[in-house]
């Protein structure tokens, strides 16, 4: 049975400004949901997002009204017997928050998974890979700056693939920085960029002509999640690789984009598609579809990155890597152990659930709830 369910929000400075071209991040706001059981075991979920309302329409505070107020009395009342029949229940009587269901849904199986002695990836199928590529996002807004990190990045092994958000300026002053970047950085390193749906789809034709003939492999989100049809023309004619990533949410949506070929890649995030099994769900129909995969982020910390790694671990092929680099974001630790991260990987740990240890003094005592 469920004992307790609690949601905490702790705001963290990141270690420098983050430029999106929709905010710019100073701390990030992680929302943790902890929900004990009562035989003693405990598991953990994450329904971090990006910038308050700049980014969705779900923002930290809301989710942990919503949390309290309806999501965690519908649970203790009804006590679903396993996580599968607990998001039953959340379909039927909460409408929309995927970020919040999400999170309940990763501390259920972290505790399932736990019960079972089991890593949380079983509960998936099972792992395909035990360590995943991990891209870090160059978002300074200053080249040589930009250009210095990606160097010591490289050079400590951490990252060799490199994510530009871009936008906030005009075409061709993005575009310039872009490719001063990828000609310093050099061939061997891949170098991708996020409009972050900042683009009209003449600016976007434009643009993507530009990066395309300089060499950058990926193009994220260049025009407005809701006009899929721009990025179909878009990904039709170019050759460079166009990704989907506000415009993939759940299964059903997913479903819809990859029956239509609405772009090369989708980029998956656990909070987006409101959960772990619909993400699974969601890079399935990708995949059937012959669309690519990238693993997204909301920028979470050490637990919604974990449980976001386990569903990405049982997809047969990431084509393009993932971007789980949220907690190295943060200047404040908040787990016993720092995350895995080696060799430009995020190695899974095996342990069983989500395979961390929290530190729960830590994370009560920076809430600010």
């Amino acid at each position: 049975m469920i004992h307790s369910i609690k949601t905490l929000l702790l705001e963290l400075p990141t270690i420098r400004p983050h430029k999106l071209s929709v905010t710019t991040m100073h701390t990030q706001t992680l929302v943790l949901v902890h929900i004990t059981f009562s035989d003693g075991i405990e598991g953990w979920g994450e329904a971090t997002t990006i910038g308050g309302l700049n980014y969705a329409e779900e923002s930290p505070a809301a989710i942990k009204t919503n949390m309290d107020t309806y999501i965690a009395p519908l649970l203790l009342q009804k006590q679903p017997e396993n996580a599968a029949q607990a998001m039953q229940l959340l379909e039927t009587h909460i409408k929309g928050n995927r970020f919040a269901k999400s999170a309940v849904e990763t501390a259920l199986l972290d505790g399932e998974a736990k019960r079972l002695g089991v890593p949380l990836s079983a509960l998936l199928g099972g792992a395909l890979h035990q360590a995943l590529p991990v891209a870090w996002t160059l978002a300074s807004g200053n080249t040589e700056r930009d250009i210095a990190e990606a160097v010591h990045m490289i050079e400590a092994g951490r990252h060799r693939i490199f994510k530009l958000k871009i936008g906030l300026c005009g075409v061709e002053e993005d575009v310039r920085h872009v490719l001063a970047i990828k000609k310093a950085l050099g061939g061997s390193i891949s170098v991708r960029v996020d409009v972050n749906q900042a683009w009209t789809e003449l600016e976007a034709m434009r643009g993507i002509a530009l990066l395309q003939e300089g060499g950058i492999d990926l193009i994220e989100q260049p025009v407005a999640a809701h006009n899929r049809n721009a990025l179909k023309r878009l990904s039709d004619y170019f050759s460079v690789a166009l990704m989907a990533d506000e415009a993939v949410l759940g299964p059903q949506n997913a479903f819809e984009l990859a029956a239509g070929h609405y772009a090369d890649v989708f980029a998956v995030k656990i909070n987006q598609a409101g959960g772990l099994r619909n993400a699974a769900l969601v890079g399935q129909m990708a995949a059937l579809a012959g669309i690519g995969l990238y693993g997204g982020t909301m920028l979470e910390g050490a637990i919604g990155t974990l449980a976001s790694a386990h569903v990405f671990s049982t997809y047969p092929e990431l084509a393009f890597g993932t971007e789980l680099f949220g907690p190295l974001l943060l200047t404040e630790e908040i787990m016993a152990e720092p995350l895995p991260y080696r060799n430009f990987m995020l190695h899974l740990p095996q342990k069983p659930g989500l395979g961390i240890e929290v530190d729960k003094e830590k994370v009560y005592r920076l809430s600010k709830t």
